[in-house]
């Protein structure tokens, strides 16, 4: 379940297990992470708060919850085979940031690419880039 809370989107910890796992019981394939989680240190389990969700019964229960950053951390601690994807995806989105520090003219291409690939016409690919720069310039 994802839901709005302080400006952010949450996930339910649960769903997200259940959704990249084949666990019959997601419950407690996460408690079972998060104590191994605990166990080795690790802070993701920090990144999760107690949040009241609408169960199937209608009633509402507290659910581990996290922001995008913890569920992308979330991830990143699930061993199966349906995680992978999105492991190699925030491998390739990292790497591309950390070569848009070294080089920022990277992110302006990317950037126009991004536009051009979603159908914009050039004429306001070039308006948007230049409305961007004068932003930049002024802040």
């Amino acid at each position: 379940m994802l839901l709005i809370f302080q400006n952010e989107w949450w996930f339910s910890v649960v769903d997200v297990c259940g959704a990249l796992t084949d666990s019959i019981d997601s419950g407690a394939y996460w408690r079972k992470l998060k104590q191994r989680l605990n166990e080795e240190g690790s802070e993701v389990v920090t990144f999760c708060h107690g949040l009241k969700l609408e169960a199937s019964d209608g009633k509402k229960y507290e659910t581990d919850c996290v922001n995008t950053e913890g569920v992308f951390r979330i991830i990143q601690s699930i061993p199966s085979p349906k995680a992978e994807p999105f492991k190699r995806w925030l491998a390739k989105v990292g790497y591309e940031r950390v070569q848009e520090i070294e080089d920022p003219e990277l992110a302006t291409k990317r950037t126009r690419a991004l536009y051009k690939a979603k159908g914009y016409p050039d004429s306001w690919i070039e308006k948007r880039m230049r409305g961007i720069e004068i932003r930049e310039t002024l802040t």
